[in-house]
């Protein structure tokens, strides 16, 4: 139960803001199995210690929790076209492929919005700002 304490903040609470706080979690729980009480004591308490000076961000729950709400009120969409697999007869004739931009070869790179028509100009992921979300831009 010490774990679960540790692991479920260390994305809910801290998330993007600071990445290794996940991986400091899964360090300390490793520590228990391969030490075990009562001197895993020393990597519980420094684990403790690092997720609560870490900085704090929810927008990985935010944003996972707004997906699953469209996915429920809208079901199952198809990508567009432009992304479907366009390797095999036919699929010009579907429209298949047609308009996909390679985004490394492209000036907008990954800016451009794939997703499906009811889903257009969505964004789940919004930085908070803080930790190592600061200064990342998520229009």
């Amino acid at each position: 139960m010490i774990l679960l304490a540790a692991l479920v903040p260390a994305s809910e609470d801290i998330g993007n803001a600071d990445p290794r706080a996940l991986l400091i979690a899964v360090a300390a729980a490793q520590a228990v199995e391969h030490v075990g009480l009562p001197e895993a004591r020393l990597n519980l308490t420094q684990a403790a210690i690092y997720l609560a000076r870490a900085p704090k961000s929810n927008a990985v729950i935010t944003a996972l929790d707004e997906a699953s709400k469209d996915v429920r009120e809208l079901g199952h969409t198809r990508p567009p076209d432009e992304l479907r697999y366009a390797h095999y007869d036919g699929a010009k004739k579907l429209g298949r492929g047609k308009g996909y931009i390679y985004p490394h070869s492209d000036p907008r790179g990954f800016d451009v919005d794939y997703l499906p028509g009811p889903l257009k100009g969505r964004q789940y992921y919004r930085p908070s700002g803080s930790g190592e979300e600061e200064g990342e831009n998520g229009d």
